[in-house]
């Protein structure tokens, strides 16, 4: 990894759990690590009720969209952390390579997201601790 690590979060839509563990990465970990997330098969917007569990702890996702998996995006990227995608991911040498086994989030109402919310935010504070921990002042 270099000084910056990259971390790519994929799910199938990219409309909840990836984005969720994105803006939970982007939030708790700021510029120290490059965050991305991507879909095999993206919808065509954020799920709504992920947008709102975000909000419920001070995290605005109401602009972003579900993005592409692209081979390139997964090149680019040290650490990629697959969420129910299966076997659609591409697979390279020398990438780190998690799977987080969640709840899809999808279809359910946001006191169904809250729960998939906090375990993913929990993920998230053990993963910066291995990659990016904080500098000792």
């Amino acid at each position: 990894m270099s000084d910056k690590p990259s971390v790519l979060f994929v799910c199938v839509h990219n409309a909840g759990r990836s984005q969720m563990a994105a803006a939970w990465l982007t939030r708790l970990a700021g510029d120290r690590v490059e965050v991305r997330s991507a879909g095999s098969a993206p919808a065509d917007a954020v799920n709504p009720a992920a947008v709102e569990a975000m909000r419920e702890v001070g995290i605005d996702m109401s602009a972003e969209v579900p993005k592409v998996l692209t081979v390139e995006a997964v090149q680019a990227s040290d650490v990629v952390i697959t969420m129910g995608c299966g076997d659609t991911c591409p697979v390279f040498p020398g990438k780190r390579y998690l799977d987080w086994k969640l709840d899809d989030p999808a279809g359910q109402g946001v006191e169904a997201v809250r729960p998939i919310r906090d375990e993913i935010k929990a993920r998230i504070e053990g993963l910066i601790a291995e990659i990016a921990p904080e500098p000792v002042r």
